[in-house]
């Protein structure tokens, strides 16, 4: 039957490699890094969540076991960004419209481990992913206006602020704004090559 959807490409290689990270699927071994990071008052601050107890970081870490590709029935990928061996953030991308391939593109770091472009090198690599491997029309991410670094990272990947809500979210005791940001597969052209991503992405 003849349709105007492009179907999804097959699984893709994984770990991701770039000049610096290894980007991996989750495992039953990251509940410790996983609770030490987001049970962080700091890190937890823009996020939607509380810091996590332990049995939120368990259920959590189950969540992330099942999201192994976009071509999966989760239509999501969760992955654990390694520096050195170490694990130190992840990076998930996950399907918001299937039929017209569109999405959306979370991450956190380790504040240990930021300001040295780490985080963007794992966000392009995924972008390239995206776009690339599973040929994504367009990409959002959204986050906490107040969260700078986030935002800062966002304009050096491509992405357009393409809206800010204001007050539009409680959290945390208190009204927050959500900066929408967007980018198109026309737009990125291929900008995840600087990241010298290397393996499936060539």
């Amino acid at each position: 039957m003849m349709h105007d959807r492009r179907s999804l490409a097959p699984a893709a290689e994984l770990p991701l490699e770039t000049k610096r990270l290894r980007l991996r699927l989750h495992d039953a071994d990251d509940a410790g890094w996983l609770h030490e990071l987001y049970s962080r008052p700091d890190v937890a601050r823009y996020l939607l969540d509380e810091p996590w107890t332990e049995d939120v970081t368990r259920d959590k870490l189950a969540e992330r076991l099942a999201r192994t590709g976009l071509d999966e029935d989760r239509g999501a990928l969760a992955l654990v960004i390694e520096h050195e061996g170490v694990a130190i953030g992840d990076v998930a991308l996950w399907l918001t419209d299937h039929e017209h391939r569109q999405g959306e593109i979370g991450w956190v770091l380790d504040p240990a481990h930021g300001g040295r472009g780490l985080a963007t090198e794992a966000v392009r690599a995924v972008l390239t992913l995206g776009f690339e491997h599973y040929t994504l029309h367009r990409v959002t991410a959204q986050m906490d206006a107040r969260n700078s670094a986030s935002a800062a990272l966002a304009r050096r990947v491509g992405f357009r602020l393409e809206a800010h809500h204001v007050q539009d979210w409680f959290s945390k005791g208190e009204w927050t704004d959500t900066l929408i940001y967007a980018l198109l597969a026309s737009e990125y052209v291929g900008a995840g090559r600087s990241a010298g991503t290397s393996g499936p992405l060539g």
